[in-house]
């Protein structure tokens, strides 16, 4: 349909003649604007009183949106969260490199929920990317991660860092931290 309106964490799409308000995490509607065409992969929630829709850029995104549900004390709410703060890879990565302190990081997850998630979604990813994706994070990458999201940056604004580094860059973690600053000012 055609976007209407972007409000903060949600999109009004003109579907039809009819407005329907889709609930996206931010990255989505940052990316979006008015009048643009648009395709949302959707989960409709159907309750007592009430009909939600929620929309996202990719069929994976969907998934996991549905899988974060299954988990005990994870709502539609605290799923969009998760998505809306941290990428697919950062998610793979907290689970299977043994780092459900990421998870905690995303609002309204504290440190059991973010146990709880790791666990059940352990079994439910598929390792093999996963690792893939983990192994290439050296260990000083990994710490500049952890700096970097210690002093206040979003595990997405710290990847992001991460990855503008140069492939030649030395791997000394204060070098590597200094640049991923400078990347981010």
């Amino acid at each position: 349909g055609e976007l209407q309106q972007k409000e903060d964490n949600a999109l009004v799409i003109a579907v039809g003649g009819v407005g329907l308000r889709v609930s996206v995490p931010k990255g989505l509607a940052d990316k979006l604007t008015v009048g643009d065409k648009v395709f949302v992969h959707t989960h409709l929630i159907v309750r007592e009183n009430d009909l939600s829709l929620y929309g996202f850029e990719s069929a994976e995104d969907r998934k996991l949106f549905t899988t974060l549900r299954g988990v005990e004390g994870v709502g539609p709410k605290v799923a969009l969260s998760v998505l809306s703060t941290l990428t697919i890879d950062a998610i793979q990565r907290a689970i299977f490199s043994d780092e459900p302190e990421l998870l905690s990081r995303v609002p309204g997850v504290g440190k059991k929920t973010a146990q709880k998630m790791a666990l059940y979604l352990k079994d439910r990813l598929k390792p093999a990317d996963a690792l893939a994706r983990v192994a290439s994070m050296s260990d000083a990458d990994s710490e500049v991660l952890a700096a970097l999201t210690a002093l206040g940056y979003s595990v997405i604004e710290a990847q992001s860092a991460i990855q503008s580094i140069s492939k030649d860059a030395p791997q000394d973690v204060e070098e590597r931290l200094r640049l991923a600053l400078q990347n981010l000012g």
